[in-house]
């Protein structure tokens, strides 16, 4: 069953919002490497926290996302 114009959209605005928070993640963990090489261990253990946090909501946002391809999920019709 193919999906109705809204849950198309939930759907891609779920994996979008999943891919900004991974790309956040990798970027985190770059500066993490960064301030560790400079003696920053402190710094980097409290960025590379928040970058396993994003790529928990990630996760997340993916089986949402997962969820509404398989109608599990379903937007509901707004009156506008």
């Amino acid at each position: 069953m193919s999906l109705t114009k809204p849950n198309q959209e939930l759907r891609r605005d779920l994996k979008d919002a999943a891919a900004l928070l991974k790309w956040s993640g990798v970027d985190l963990f770059v500066i993490a490497k960064r301030l560790l090489a400079a003696g920053d261990e402190e710094g980097a253990n409290d960025l590379m926290k928040i970058a396993l946090a994003l790529q928990d909501a990630e996760d997340k946002l993916v089986g949402y996302a997962d969820e509404v391809k398989s109608s599990r999920i379903v937007r509901a019709r707004t009156d506008k």
